[in-house]
């Protein structure tokens, strides 16, 4: 008979480990995140929407004016009022939960989908490196999480409100998944790396994407003010920082109490 070859029991334990870390972590990390966004971000949101709710009545009411107004050269009848459609402001076609408890509900259950994912990469870092945990430990990787998954790509892709133009989702994806590689190359090897070469070249690392730079709408516009756009760039690196931090010290002081 063929035998079957099973893996260590401590590597089996580990793997428990990092999947039982992160699945505590997570949850806990999403809904503070959830609370947090209730506090700070929905409200932001909610006064975005009404802004740009309340645009296209403005330009409706504004246009028997400006065609009257307009002389033969202003006023072209070749113009397409669509053409910057796949550029234009976020879209909100389709199904949405109401506002209230079904928005939230939502909203947490994203949170904690994205916070057992995230958790688990840090879990499993921390295993990877050595397996040295505790909160203190969790903290740092917390907050390396947040630089490259959130800081890095935002300071080309800021956060934006409902109602603000953009560049198209593809490109703005692809530039944000490369921003995430080249900062965690980058770190990785400004903290790991024992000779000066590779550090520096992880710093150079840091900065190729945006030195390249973030796709960007031809048109900048948004139906929200900028000081509530402001407001909720606060906002969202407050709550995302909070979302990183407890979810690294989180983690790491479930891997040490799993152990």
């Amino acid at each position: 008979m063929p035998l079957i070859r099973t893996a260590p029991a401590a590597s089996l334990g580990t793997f428990n480990r990092i999947i039982a870390s992160a699945a505590a972590a997570g949850i806990l990390a999403g809904l503070l995140l959830t609370g947090v966004q209730q506090l700070q971000v929905a409200p932001i949101i909610l006064q975005a929407e009404v802004f740009e709710s309340a645009a296209p009545k403005a330009l409706e009411q504004a246009a028997p004016h400006s065609h009257a107004d307009a002389t033969p050269h202003e006023h072209s009848h070749d113009a397409k009022p669509h053409e910057h459609a796949e550029e234009g402001a976020h879209e909100h076609g389709g199904w949405q939960p109401d506002d209230g408890f079904e928005r939230t509900f939502y909203t947490a259950v994203a949170n904690i989908s994205a916070g057992v994912g995230f958790a688990l990469l840090l879990a499993a870092a921390i295993s990877l490196h050595g397996g040295a945990s505790g909160w203190r430990v969790g903290l740092l990787w917390g907050a390396a999480g947040y630089t490259v998954f959130f800081v890095a790509p935002s300071v080309g892709l800021p956060p934006e409100l409902p109602g603000t133009v953009a560049a198209p989702l593809l490109a703005r994806q692809l530039w944000w998944t490369a921003t995430v590689m080249a900062s965690a190359g980058g770190l990785a090897l400004l903290v790991f790396a024992k000779n000066w070469p590779l550090r520096i070249a992880g710093a150079l690392l840091l900065f190729v994407p945006h030195l390249v730079g973030s796709p960007q709408p031809k048109i900048h516009s948004s139906s929200a003010p900028p000081e509530l756009a402001l407001s909720f760039l606060y906002a969202t690196l407050l709550a995302n920082a909070v979302f990183w931090v407890a979810m690294g010290a989180l983690a790491g002081y479930f891997y040490k109490k799993f152990g």
